[in-house]
């Protein structure tokens, strides 16, 4: 039977964000608190240490790096200190995501306890969207918001993040982002975000079971989201691309329509197309409820990447929250017979799968970029382009971009849904197809030849990249697994 976390359990990660801090913590427009005020006590990262010992044990863990070569394909946070850029590990992404801060640095995460910190590391293109970057990195998100309103997304970052107090601006995910101060139970903090996401589902957050909970805390942050802008490109919120969907039924297909839709979800202009694009980031929570085998069964992500666990004699729900690869695959063994090795390799068989899917899909997207590279040439030096199959082309390069980034970003490279994992790369790849087609026709029309193969020009786009001037470091390139041995 599929285990239910103890919801009574806090979030260890917290320390800091119960009720006495949250009533006397006061984000006033002049200085954040002061280190001596008296919320200083419960803003101490070991306030609850001895009431949770062992929560706050596990919780300290996740500062902790992992063995090298436990997960395949997610290597963020190991202890050979190796810290991996997604351009580097999928170049193709480098060209298709060309013109946003993505490109630039895009680096595999290290963990809960360093959500603040990477973004205080991270290069400074990526954080334009202001304290909007801030909704799920801090436990003082819901405060701030409700007390800035909408200058807590139009703020600047630095404006945002100084409202904080000092001692806490390296805090990520706390004890009040998953329960509630009073008896410890789950709960949604961020109304202002999954809230009005799961109306748009039809779901009513005053009536959530607890297992729904136990999945829902995680989906406060871990979903795709969209920062749309007024007329002066000033973020003005963020919201989830849900609207049309369901529970249990949110599609890849309804967040397209529902980013291509809207112009203010279009936040950056792709270099190689001139293209006015949205994004998709990390869907986990999306791609999981999209009637998964996981989700079909009732597990939750507390069940998966918060086992039990038995810390000084006391069995608790492990806070060390984390991939089950990197934990010994305990969650697996709740309800599976095989062993964890065995598990181990069940699980790169899949990801082996998502992998090549995306590598493939993802190199003939970024071909098709570079078709309409050479179309904009053509219109510019007065080449006449067929516009009916122009719009048909660019319709399916859409398609076709999204999904790749969807599966691209999405942190369980498949596993959280394998099904639908090869049901959207298959599609990505369909539609890549089908642009390249209709691409070539036009050109052909236009009186162009075209060579069979593209040169992707990639080194343009993976080398000299943003304030720190990244370059492609090869050796973390990630090889399709299934490709075919090449022979002389």
């Amino acid at each position: 039977m599929i285990r239910k976390s103890t919801v009574a359990l806090a979030t260890l990660v917290a320390l800091v964000a119960f009720s006495g801090l949250w009533q006397t913590v006061t984000l006033a427009d002049t200085p954040p608190v002061n280190e001596k005020s008296a919320v200083q006590p419960l803003a101490d990262p070991t306030a609850l240490a001895a009431k949770y010992p062992g929560q706050y044990e596990t919780w300290l863990a996740t500062a902790e790096p992992a063995e090298p070569g436990l997960s395949r394909y997610k290597r963020g946070y190991d202890i050979d200190g190796v810290i991996y850029d997604k351009m580097d590990e999928y170049p193709f992404l480098a060209l298709l995501l060309s013109g946003s801060g993505y490109a630039l640095e895009f680096n595999e995460p290290r963990g809960h306890a360093f959500m603040l910190e990477d973004q205080l590391e991270v290069e400074p293109a990526r954080l334009k969207a202001g304290g909007s970057c801030l909704t799920c990195k801090t436990p003082y998100a819901p405060q701030l918001q409700e007390k800035l309103g909408s200058d807590f997304f139009g703020g600047s970052y630095q404006e945002v993040l100084s409202r904080i107090p000092e001692k806490q601006r390296t805090l990520g995910v706390a004890c009040a982002d998953c329960h509630r101060a009073d008896d410890m139970d789950l709960q949604i903090s961020r109304g202002f975000t999954l809230g009005k996401g799961l109306q748009a589902l039809d779901k009513n957050p005053q009536e959530l079971k607890t297992a729904e909970l136990q999945t829902l805390v995680c989906a406060q942050c871990h979903v795709t989201y969209n920062i749309p802008q007024n007329e002066q490109k000033k973020s003005v919120d963020v919201v989830f691309p849900w609207q049309g969907s369901a529970w249990g039924e949110i599609t890849v297909e309804n967040i397209i329509g529902r980013i291509r839709s809207e112009p203010a979800l279009a936040e950056w202009t792709q270099a190689v197309t001139g293209f006015r694009l949205g994004y998709i980031r990390h869907p986990e929570f999306e791609f999981f409820s999209n009637a998964s085998p996981h989700w079909q069964m009732g597990a939750t992500c507390a069940d998966c990447h918060m086992p039990s666990t038995e810390v000084n004699g006391e069995t608790i729900s492990d806070h060390r929250v984390r991939s089950p690869l990197k934990n010994g695959l305990l969650g697996c063994a709740q309800c599976h017979e095989d062993g964890p090795e065995e598990m181990r390799q069940k699980v790169f068989a899949i990801q082996d799968q998502t992998v090549s899917r995306l590598i493939r899909s993802g190199y003939a997207t970024a071909t098709v970029a570079k078709l309409f590279e050479k179309v904009h040439v053509a219109q510019t030096e007065g080449k006449k382009i067929d516009s009916g199959l122009y719009a048909e082309a660019r319709d399916h390069y859409e398609e076709a971009l999204y999904r790749v980034l969807f599966m691209a970003v999405e942190n369980s490279v498949g596993f959280h849904n394998p099904p639908e994992a090869a049901r959207i790369l298959a599609d990505a790849a369909g539609h890549a197809a089908a642009a390249d087609r209709l691409l070539r026709q036009a050109l052909d029309r236009a009186g162009l030849v075209v060579p069979a193969r593209i040169d992707l020009e990639l080194e343009k786009y993976l080398n000299h990249r943003g304030e720190k001037d990244r370059m492609f470091r090869p050796e973390h390139e990630i090889k399709d697994p299934l490709a075919e041995p090449r022979t002389l």
